[in-house]
């Protein structure tokens, strides 16, 4: 079992920052990847991004590429979701999830997922 405990989300106004955060327990140690996926209202859920566990690779959808900056600290055994330039369009609901697996963007592939985290960015 893993558990994944995101925290960080807020309501902030275009063009700020805010730092999400996503907490593994449990089986950490076999986690390939760790994704980050949203989904706002009306819309499916899509990929913001990933990040090897190991190797800390990291990979981005187009929406965010240049905003968004993944890390983690495999000590507190977190991963970091650094968004820059927030846009009204980035409102959803953010949910980490960890996949055994090496495919990375669908979220398909990801076994455990978070409770989820909103993110609002007023105009």
């Amino acid at each position: 079992q893993v558990q994944l405990v995101e925290s960080g989300g807020g309501l902030v106004q275009a063009g700020d920052s805010l730092r999400l955060s996503c907490t593994v327990s449990g089986r950490a140690y076999s986690i390939y990847g760790l994704g980050w996926f949203r989904q706002a209202p009306g819309k499916e859920r899509e990929f913001v991004a990933a990040i090897t566990w190991n190797a800390g690779r990291t990979y981005y959808a187009d929406s965010v590429k240049g905003r968004f900056i993944l890390s983690k600290n495999n000590a507190e055994s977190t991963v970091y979701l650094q968004t820059n330039s927030l846009k009204p369009e980035d409102t959803a609901v953010y949910y980490c999830a960890a996949t055994f697996t090496t495919v990375l963007v669908n979220e398909g592939a990801y076994a455990y997922w978070g409770q989820g985290i909103q993110v609002t960015v007023s105009p």
